[in-house]
């Protein structure tokens, strides 16, 4: 077997329209498709992270939920590379995102940030000079 890269990571939220307009507005992501599946009474959003790369945002009635703090097991956080975090943190901040104070990864000396979804779920900032 040989894994080539992530195609995508899925998400649950908890209020879908809240969601959608935080993923697709407020982090600037383009919406690939949507569709709502009534079978299961949930919507089904796909949106681009980069080329190849996606986003699956689900809605389901009444999700029971998960904890992600204190370091829960299973999903730690969420990680997306950007050129510039200092500059994303002004932009999210703008857009009514509150962000932990940027710092340092003390193994590869790139800056990072953490900031949260509208569900609590934590997101992390890395700053890759190939980010794009």
């Amino acid at each position: 077997m040989r894994l080539s890269a992530i195609h995508h990571v899925a998400l649950i939220c908890s209020d879908y329209p809240r969601s959608r307009a935080f993923y697709s507005e407020t982090l600037g992501l383009p919406i690939l498709r949507e569709v709502y599946r009534r079978e299961r009474d949930s919507w089904k959003l796909d949106l681009q992270v980069s080329p190849g790369v996606q986003l699956e945002l689900f809605s389901f009635p009444h999700p029971p939920p998960r904890p992600s703090r204190p370091e829960a097991l299973g999903l730690r956080h969420l990680a997306f590379a950007v050129p510039d975090v200092a500059a994303a943190v002004v932009e999210l901040e703008a857009r009514g995102v509150a962000c932990e104070p940027i710092r340092v990864d003390e193994y590869t000396d790139c800056r990072f940030t953490f900031f949260a979804d509208p569900d609590g779920l934590p997101i992390e900032l890395y700053e890759v000079a190939s980010a794009q």
